[in-house]
């Protein structure tokens, strides 16, 4: 790159509005280029901050290492963006770090051009401040997806039915967004708080538009503009724009058009015109074409749905094998079992823990078995599942594309009518992630049980101490963890009724309650895939077992009797236990004393193999 190209480059980034072609040149004679392969970090947490980079080529991550070893991705970065601008205003450590998609190439501009020229360095920190602050509040909302969007101020007018708005100059989405932002402002959580229902967007649409080209009812270039746009959105970007609440009237039409507009304003500028210069791509009839709301809502969030499941039941088989190496860990320690909170017969807390990682592991297969059933879409179907303002051989063409952008097995509905009526499929997944919230409810229940005490409860665990638990008691510590774990099972059953309700609730040829549905079992997933993280990495993986206290329960018994009931037959089995009652001594001891048993029959019956294999002899 020579130095008017450089120049040139400079001066299209946002960072340097602004700046003179002398002021560029004296930043360009600072600058320097450097070259990162796919992979590489440009920048990590908590290394020194040195540089501003703007991206020439490539696409970055920035993202932040999580609590338990995973990876939260904050933004993405494109050619034309830049990242690292802190670093010219405070000289403090990385607190993200960023890493190539692709092969990079990116110039570099230090702290040193500040010195060269007062002016600039002016203007740039005001510019600066600006950025981090807009950047900030992005982040505050959980909107950072994209590098430098920032909204100037200027508007742009649209038009709908209703009349004319002002619509952000700078802004993706359009009137029919800004109008449902005005009326839906209700959980506060948008539709872009969920990249996977984006994404999923993205999908249909890319898919759609497609289908039309193929039937001739889009041209080439319009069809390669869509999905140029789509798929820019499925790598992450212009998710921000994504921002009609999830709760929502109108059956998912305000989700529809939000994507439609921002698809169709960046097809726009991939096309050389500018945002809301509807007439050469319009979010209705061409971006939307084909399609209604009826159709293209419950399809893309049926694949929503179906590609968060896969990230929740990684989160079920992690702890379910957390439990099994505490199984195994625990294998020798023999306890006492309980049943009705009563005393009953030993068995080994290993046991325990083996059956806790099987009733997880159990409900991965249903998990998996109800959301394959969201590959079954009603695509085509369009308003009321007879297909109508759609070609004939649309949703086959539709179907086919969409397998191959999703690389899922998708197949059209056998009856489009029912499908876009019935909403059944959403209400039998709802049910399983019910049940897996009840079972790890349970789990943790007795999770508590058998840690309480230390002194008057049943102290045969120890659950790591994560926070101080009393004002007043100051050595006092809660068993938080399993206590949050079963608050939030709560809210996944409850989120379970009212999608009952909202299935049940449909009526005649739509159900216009789905996006309940919807938002309900996202944050079922949601909390119940960062539930079982937080219950493994800050509770399972630390449990250690009194075994001093395992063993006393355990030998101090009565119920040891039966155990060694076909040893010693019933009769002396009933003896030893009445008197062990009555005075205090062990069954143990006891059969010891009279000499039923020898020390070695007893300790035989006793060991940790045979509480896994019990045996008549």
């Amino acid at each position: 790159m020579d130095r008017r190209q450089m120049v040139d480059f400079l001066g299209g980034i946002k960072l340097f509005e602004g700046f003179t072609r002398e002021q560029l040149g004296v930043l360009a004679a600072h600058v320097k280029e450097a070259s990162y392969k796919r992979g590489d970090l440009l920048f990590f947490e908590n290394g020194p901050r040195e540089v501003v980079f703007l991206l020439l080529e490539g696409n970055v991550e920035l993202f932040k290492s999580g609590a338990y070893g995973g990876e939260q991705q904050l933004a993405l970065f494109h050619e034309g963006d830049f990242l690292g601008e802190g670093s010219w205003i405070e000289g403090s450590t990385h607190s993200t770090s960023a890493r190539a998609l692709t092969d990079v190439r990116a110039l570099l501009v230090g702290k040193d051009f500040f010195r060269k020229n007062a002016d600039a360095t002016l203007k740039l920190f005001s510019r600066i401040v600006h950025i981090v602050s807009m950047r900030m509040g992005q982040a505050n909302m959980q909107r950072i997806h994209s590098g430098a969007q920032y909204f100037s101020g200027a508007t742009r007018m649209e038009q709908d039915l209703l009349g004319e708005r002002n619509v952000p100059a700078e802004s993706y989405y359009g009137i029919e967004t800004l109008r449902a932002t005005e009326n839906f402002m209700v959980s506060g959580v948008t539709i872009g708080f969920y990249p996977s229902i984006v994404n999923a967007l993205a999908m249909v649409k890319a898919a759609a538009a497609r289908a039309n080209c193929e039937l001739g009812l889009l041209p080439e270039t319009l069809r390669d503009a869509i999905v140029g746009a789509c798929q820019e959105v499925i790598n992450g970007k212009y998710h921000h724009y994504f921002v009609v609440d999830m709760l929502q009237g109108g059956a998912g039409t305000s989700t529809n058009m939000n994507a439609n507009e921002v698809i169709a304003n960046r097809a726009l500028e991939i096309m050389g015109h500018r945002k809301g210069e509807y007439q050469y791509c319009h979010p209705v009839h061409d971006v939307n074409r084909s399609q209604s709301t009826n159709d293209t809502y419950p399809t893309a969030m049926q694949l929503g749905v179906y590609m968060v499941n896969r990230k929740l039941t990684e989160a079920v088989e992690s702890i379910a094998e957390a439990f099994a190496l505490k199984g195994r860990e625990f294998a020798h320690v023999v306890k006492l079992g309980r049943t009705q909170l009563q005393d009953a017969v030993p068995m080994t807390l290993g046991q325990t823990f083996e059956a806790w990682a099987d009733m997880l592991r159990g409900e991965i297969d249903n998990l998996n078995r109800a959301a394959a059933h969201f590959l079954q879409v009603n695509v085509g179907a369009t308003i009321i599942g007879t297909g109508l303002g759609a070609e004939p051989t649309y949703a086959a063409r539709c179907v086919g594309h969409l397998r191959e952008l999703t690389g899922f097995d998708v197949t059209l509905a056998p009856n489009p009518i029912l499908a876009t009526q019935d909403a059944s499929k959403f209400l039998k997944y709802s049910s399983e992630l019910k049940r897996l919230a009840v079972k790890v409810s349970k789990m943790c229940n007795d999770l508590r049980l058998l840690s309480s005490g230390p002194v008057a409860g049943f102290n045969e665990i120890n659950l790591p101490p994560r926070q101080p638990g009393s004002a007043i008691i100051p050595w006092k510590v809660n068993p938080v963890i399993p206590e949050v774990v079963n608050q939030l099972a709560f809210k996944v059953i409850g989120n379970d009724q009212a999608v009952t309700m909202a299935v049940e609730a449909g009526q005649l040829e739509l159900n216009v309650f789905l996006p309940v549905v919807v938002q309900s079992i996202f944050e079922s997933v949601v909390m119940l895939k960062n539930g079982l993280k937080t219950l493994q990495y800050r509770c399972v993986e630390g449990i250690t077992a009194n075994e001093a206290r395992c063993h006393e329960l355990a030998y101090r018994s009565v119920n040891l009797a039966a155990v060694l009931r076909p040893l010693i037959g019933y009769d002396r089995a009933c003896e030893v236990a009445q008197e062990a009652m009555a005075s205090g001594r062990t069954v143990y001891e006891l059969v010891q004393e009279k000499e039923w048993l020898t020390q070695e029959q007893i300790e035989r019956v006793l060991s940790p193999e045979s509480m896994r294999h019990p045996s008549t002899r």
